[in-house]
């Protein structure tokens, strides 16, 4: 029913499986019809950054336009996925809540492991941050700032913030998702 809808789901926590079940039903979509809109659906707590950063890549390379809707919430890696929608096609539904944080990693070892994984943990963190601030049009040291303990808003203030562009408040709002084939 939703591939009808050329609208894909992404629900729970981001791993491998689900990750790669995202991405070939992207694929598939775009492949199908490369110019109509693809929804992408996220309430997600968060989850794995490769697949994270495999999403994103994914929705960048493809020729058309996703848009990315946060409903129930879109934490970490969920908000990073949403906020990678196309420009203009962000959306949060009302009261869906979105969660910027630089996330956590389970490093541990030998001294010298650790310093390795730390410098590693160090990359990836710049990365996703680099990439928050090019899609909100804030600096590196502000969303660095801001990012350092979890940082909750509601869609008003990831609005304000640039982490999405509108907030859905009728159907007319999703241009051609959910209910409007």
């Amino acid at each position: 029913m939703l591939y009808a809808y050329r609208s894909v789901v992404f629900n729970g926590e981001l791993r491998d499986e689900n990750g790669m079940e995202i991405i070939s039903r992207l694929i598939l979509l775009s492949a199908e019809d490369s110019h109509s809109d693809i929804h992408l659906w996220i309430n997600s707590p968060g989850g794995s950054v490769p697949m994270m950063h495999a999403i994103a890549d994914v929705i960048e390379t493809l020729p058309n336009d996703v848009v990315t809707v946060a409903f129930g919430w879109a934490a970490s890696a969920g908000q990073f996925v949403l906020m990678m929608g196309t420009p203009g096609k962000r959306l949060a539904l009302p009261h869906a809540r979105i969660l910027l944080h630089q996330g956590s990693s389970g490093i541990g070892g030998a001294a010298a492991d650790i310093e390795l994984q730390s410098g590693d943990l160090r990359t990836v963190r710049d990365t996703v941050l680099h990439r928050i601030a090019e899609a909100t049009g804030k600096t590196y040291e502000r969303v660095f700032e801001d990012s350092l303990r979890d940082r909750w808003f509601t869609v008003e203030q990831a609005l304000d913030y640039g982490l999405i562009d509108r907030i859905v408040e009728s159907p007319a709002d999703l241009r051609g998702g959910i209910g409007a084939p």
